[in-house]
């Protein structure tokens, strides 16, 4: 079960289904959750079930969570960065977070957090 839907995605960019490219978006929607996610440390479920699945099959890792309105907000506003910054700028540059996500997946994050 994705964290993101197309529809969050579509309403956070401002954006008309009929006007993008369905699999791009696609691409950038994934991309912001694993990035928050890698930034976090933990693996993050859509929902408790999901997380208790994940943990009955030894698949949970180290600390998991439920994802939370926080955590969203932080994939949206790096889904905008990644939407709205399509080519790199800087070659070789690693990955950085715009500074507003960071600060929203702060308190979650291991070993730096919770």
């Amino acid at each position: 079960m994705p964290l993101l839907t197309l529809d969050q995605a579509l309403a956070h960019l401002r954006a008309d289904a009929d006007q993008v490219n369905a699999q791009d978006l696609q691409l950038k929607i994934t991309a912001a959750e694993l990035l928050a996610c890698e930034h976090l440390g933990r693996n993050v479920y859509a929902d408790q079930a999901a997380l208790d699945a994940a943990v009955a099959a030894e698949e949970a890792g180290d600390s998991p969570m439920v994802c939370n309105d926080l955590v969203r907000a932080a994939m949206l506003l790096i889904l905008g960065h990644l939407w709205a910054n399509r080519e790199d700028v800087t070659t070789g540059a690693p990955v950085e977070l715009p500074n507003g996500s960071r600060s929203l997946l702060a308190p979650y994050r291991k070993g730096m957090g919770v």
